[in-house]
């Protein structure tokens, strides 16, 4: 085959490349495009020939296009190649990552014809590296005997027996449980458990948040949506797909927001903020609170007709001191996680009566905590009762019952709250900064307490 053969079958051999190929006229609009880039984008090819090339939206040219305004394109600009991880858009308005090289095309005299640009899909690494973050923080649970959990008492029986059912079901879940009962490991649980293992885990905090970055995170944005919005942004329904997207702290939801998931649940369908584009939703949703919810739709605080929506399948997460037969297994399993913590070094005898007497508030967080505060004090030999934090040591004093799901009192966990508002002048950030806790935290306290002090943000 001569040179002049394959000038005469140059599209052919381009429409065998995996990556998108376009060739752009000096004056931006696109020449030639090859086969690959049509199946990228789900264009046709009357939809681009002859079109400016800004079509695919690229958020890395349009940035140029801003910082150099006069000039339509960085690439001629500069006459040198270009290589950008941008993202573009398909036919159906959603965001694609890809990596772009570029290069001018010049005849023998040096005159520019044009630019040719490369585009390679790596949307695919992204999922590959959302499921290696899963891996990763599915392995740091250490292996128990059912998903992460450790227990064989009653009632975790029926917790493992209902995650399994929940997890063969497309319908919403939600997890009740105190601070520190495992709600994100029941979630992880019902996803692995089902269909949907081998697709995306994507979870949010929704305590963490005020109402506008948790639209913002929830359904994406597009540039310019609003004061800081300086490129477009994945939302987590986008990002989660057709996997699962666990919502925590679901009882923190703003009524605006609640709105917004109502009509998601509804309409299978959501909005990037300040986009007007219908993006399907097909993603499986769990919640999880550590709150009465019914007892803040009676208050007006949450939304009734959302409530009935995720509460489909509930599941109830037994606080520690509801399942004490369970705490030896438990001990065990996290001396053996404690590097710090040899197993000839168990509690001994008292120790675990201590262990067994305190209610753990803070569940199994708590305990976990306690055996590695253990670790750090102690200097070799078993663990004994001084070794435990002193919360634990004078346990008959401070022993409480909760009145409802996620009202576990602290001692003076209420009165901290009042002293840090009432020096902070009732704003609570400057409240969550003095106790050294989150935002979130303060807002979450003030209705466990019924303190009614802040009035400021």
């Amino acid at each position: 085959m001569t040179e002049q053969d394959i000038d005469l079958y140059i599209r052919e051999i381009l429409d065998t490349m995996n990556d998108g190929l376009i060739i752009v006229r000096p004056d931006g609009t696109i020449m030639m495009i090859n086969s690959a880039l049509l199946r990228m984008t789900g264009f046709k090819k009357e939809d681009l020939l002859n079109k400016p090339c800004s079509v695919l939206g690229c958020d890395a040219c349009r940035r140029v296009r801003e910082q150099a305004p006069g000039h339509w394109c960085g690439l001629f600009k500069k006459r040198k190649e270009s290589r950008k991880n941008c993202h573009i858009i398909d036919k159906n308005g959603n965001y694609l990552h890809v990596l772009k090289n570029a290069s001018l095309l010049r005849d023998d005299e040096g005159k520019i014809l044009g630019a040719v640009e490369t585009v390679t899909d790596i949307s695919e690494l992204d999922r590959k590296e959302l499921k290696i973050r899963e891996l990763s923080r599915k392995l740091q649970h250490e292996e128990g005997k059912f998903c992460g959990f450790v227990g064989h008492s009653p009632a975790m029986q029926k917790v493992y027996t209902l995650l399994r059912k929940a997890a063969r079901s497309d319908a919403p879940v939600i997890i009740y449980g105190e601070s520190g009962t495992g709600k994100e490991l029941a979630a992880q649980a019902i996803h692995e458990l089902s269909p949907r293992a081998d697709k995306p885990f994507v979870q949010l905090n929704c305590a963490a948040l005020n109402e506008s970055l948790l639209e913002s995170e929830l359904f994406g944005h597009v540039k310019g949506a609003f004061t800081g919005a300086y490129r477009h942004r994945q939302g987590r329904f986008e990002e989660a797909a057709d996997g699962s997207i666990f919502l925590d702290e679901i009882g923190d939801i703003p009524l605006p927001i609640q709105v917004k998931l109502l009509r998601v649940l509804e309409t299978r369908s959501f909005e990037r903020v300040g986009e007007n584009i219908n993006l399907s939703m097909d993603a499986r949703l769990i919640t999880a609170t550590n709150q009465d919810i019914r007892r803040l739709v009676h208050e007006k605080q949450f939304r009734e007709d959302f409530f009935f929506r995720i509460n489909v399948i509930p599941v109830y997460l037994p606080p520690l001191r509801d399942r004490k037969e369970d705490l030896p297994l438990l001990v065990d399993h996290f001396i053996h996680m404690n590097n710090h913590i040899d197993k000839a070094e168990s509690p001994t005898p008292e120790t675990m009566r201590k262990l067994m007497d305190y209610d753990w508030p803070g569940n199994i967080r708590e305990l976990k905590s306690a055996l590695e505060y253990a670790a750090v004090v102690k200097d070799s030999g078993p663990i004994q009762p001084e070794h435990l934090p002193p919360q634990i040591g004078e346990a008959d004093r401070h022993t409480q019952q909760p009145d409802q799901v996620g009202t576990t009192i602290q001692p003076d966990e209420k009165q901290e709250l009042i002293n840090a508002l009432k020096k902070a002048g009732g704003n609570k950030s400057k409240a969550a900064k003095i106790l050294g806790v989150s935002r979130g935290t303060i807002h979450n306290r003030m209705r466990k307490y019924t303190v009614k002090y802040g009035l400021n943000e």
